[in-house]
């Protein structure tokens, strides 16, 4: 599979999908204008990996900032996760947050709460 790799901008993630280096990452602010044209390319591209993922996939979302319409996606791209566990695929989702940001820090709290996937909370 091809890697996918969106530069970021002051309202976009960095988004980084390949196989090869067996990398996924989200970071960054995530407040595109169109919401789901951004995020079209990324959620295609995972629902092709889930086909035939990587023995293990660990992903990782490093969001300083996400407004709404993003917080609908980043479950869509969860629940694809879950979907890949009940198949019998090893995912392990890690929800980086910087020390001091609770509102982060509690969003991936709730994320973790709201889908049955293995969620790593980890502060940097």
């Amino acid at each position: 599979m091809e890697p996918l790799k969106i530069d970021k901008t002051d309202d976009t993630p960095q988004v980084i999908l390949d196989v090869d280096n067996e990398f996924f990452e989200i970071a960054g602010r995530s407040l595109p204008e169109d919401v789901n044209t951004f995020y079209e390319p990324v959620l295609r591209w995972i629902e092709e990996y889930a086909h035939n993922p990587a023995q293990k996939t660990v992903f990782n979302f490093k969001l300083t900032y996400f407004n709404t319409a993003s917080s609908k996606v980043i479950l869509d791209i969860l629940t694809m996760f879950e979907e890949m566990i009940e198949e019998g695929h090893d995912v392990l989702v890690k929800w980086f947050y910087l020390e001091d940001d609770e509102d982060m820090q509690e969003a991936g709290m709730e994320y973790s709460e709201m889908i049955r996937i293995p969620f790593e909370i980890i502060s940097y």
